[in-house]
């Protein structure tokens, strides 16, 4: 594949991070790893910041976001312009993220879902492409 992603997470889900990571680099990606790098208590926004800026300036093309719920992260990264991050648990939502509004940073909960699951969500999500057409339109007015 030859992609490029970065990828962070807060301590919750450091460990699921780490293991994601794996995952990716065995699918032939170049993962960048914006921290956290331990499981000392940190702040979620520092890390969900640094990814979803990285998405925001074209410096990646999509990102993975952790954190225990994902909820943080998830607000965390839609603050910046052109990032649509979408919390996903379940491969529907992963999917239509993709082919409907064409998100740019996946955002997991590292106490919610599972490695398996988590595994199956990142293959969906990257695998899915965006279906363009009148869903452009919509996403274009998120901008505006």
């Amino acid at each position: 594949m030859g992609q490029s992603i970065i990828i962070g997470s807060d301590h919750a889900a450091y460990e699921l991070k780490e293991k994601i990571k794996s995952h990716l680099s065995e699918k032939g990606y170049a993962v960048e790893d914006a921290g956290t790098f331990g499981i000392e208590s940190v702040n979620y926004a520092d890390y969900g910041k640094k990814v979803a800026n990285a998405v925001s300036k074209g410096e990646f093309p999509k990102g993975i976001l952790l954190c225990g719920s994902g909820l943080g992260m998830s607000m965390a990264a839609n603050r910046f312009k052109g990032v649509r991050a979408a919390l996903c648990s379940d491969l529907f939502s992963a999917k239509m993220s993709r082919l409907h509004n064409d998100s740019n940073i996946l955002v997991l909960g590292g106490r919610i879902i599972g490695d398996i699951l988590a595994y199956e969500l990142v293959d969906t999500w990257l695998a899915t492409p965006f279906e363009g057409g009148r869903h452009q339109d919509r996403i274009a007015s998120l901008d505006e």
